[in-house]
């Protein structure tokens, strides 16, 4: 049987752009691969939605940030614009863990806030 898994998250915009600069540096080294952070070129928006879309992929993994490492879930553009969900080190082995076989992530933004769905399917036992 296959069931449904699904993560969402929320991020209000301003929380990274009103980072001191010094600890912004470093947590966009921590949260963010080299590739996310080319991607984004320093657009807060943008950096937003995909700290949102792995916030969402690690409650749909159902393990949250610690079980998993923020450059284990990598988000970057698809070849026709639209994000997609790359699973690294134990973010794939969750998944696999659980049985999931495909997934699919969503990124949206308005002036004031970024929020991220990820919505997996997965063999159940």
């Amino acid at each position: 049987m296959i069931g449904v898994t699904t993560g969402i998250d929320m991020l209000k915009i301003d929380r990274l752009t009103k980072l001191d600069p010094a600890i912004k540096t470093r947590f966009l080294q921590r949260v963010f691969t080299i590739r996310e952070a080319e991607e984004c070129a320093g657009r807060d928006s943008s950096l937003a939605g995909r700290f949102s879309a792995k916030e969402a992929a690690a409650k749909a993994l159902g393990c949250g940030i610690g079980a998993v490492g923020w450059h284990d879930i990598e988000i970057l553009t698809g070849e026709q614009g639209g994000p997609v969900l790359l699973l690294h080190g134990s973010a794939l082995a969750y998944a696999r863990q659980m049985g999931w076989f495909s997934w699919s992530v969503s990124v949206t933004h308005t002036a004031e806030y970024a929020s991220a769905t990820v919505t997996a399917l997965f063999e159940q036992l």
